[in-house]
């Protein structure tokens, strides 16, 4: 049976290695708004959109040159009704040699059709994959959104909740 989580590919010519560090920089090819580290087991950063979006990742697999995974420990969408959307989904990257080439195959596990932001994530995740990841892959230069005007917009009681404030 397919799954109905929101999966993209990738396929480039550096090693997978590279593409493992690129992934890794996450504020090279996601968001310039990132609090916290991204490379290491375990540790937890916090990403942010001005006062749309607003999520707390746990880094819970690193396997160099082969897989990255990340947790989506809480998240605050602006624009949606049901708070629980992207809350306990995962994030993975899986990174695989084919051929002379190497294919990043990137997992939204928990982000279906069924979710209000579907589609607004959809296109959101297929442009930061398809465009800036793979740009910081081959060229070294991905396309972030660039830093903006930190937390001061977002609702007071998110930013005691997650000790942001």
């Amino acid at each position: 049976m397919a799954t109905a989580d929101f999966t993209t590919t990738i396929l480039v010519d550096q090693t997978p290695q590279e593409a493992y560090n690129a992934i890794n920089n996450v504020r090279g090819w996601w968001s310039e708004n990132i609090e916290g580290s991204t490379d290491k087991l375990n540790s937890e950063f916090d990403y942010h959109y001005e006062d749309v979006h607003l999520c707390k990742i746990k880094v819970i697999e690193l396997i160099p040159a082969q897989k990255v995974v990340w947790h989506v420990l809480d998240n605050y969408f602006k624009f949606t009704q049901d708070a629980s959307e992207w809350k306990d989904t995962k994030i993975i990257f899986d990174i695989t040699k084919k051929d002379s080439k190497t294919e990043v195959r990137f997992t939204h596990q928990g982000l279906t059709p069924q979710y209000e932001c579907y589609q607004i994530c959809f296109d959101a995740w297929t442009n930061y994959i398809q465009n800036s990841l793979r740009n910081l892959v081959t060229t070294g230069k991905g396309n972030p959104t660039p830093k903006g005007e930190g937390l001061e917009n977002f609702n007071e009681q998110l930013l005691e909740k997650w000790d942001l404030k």
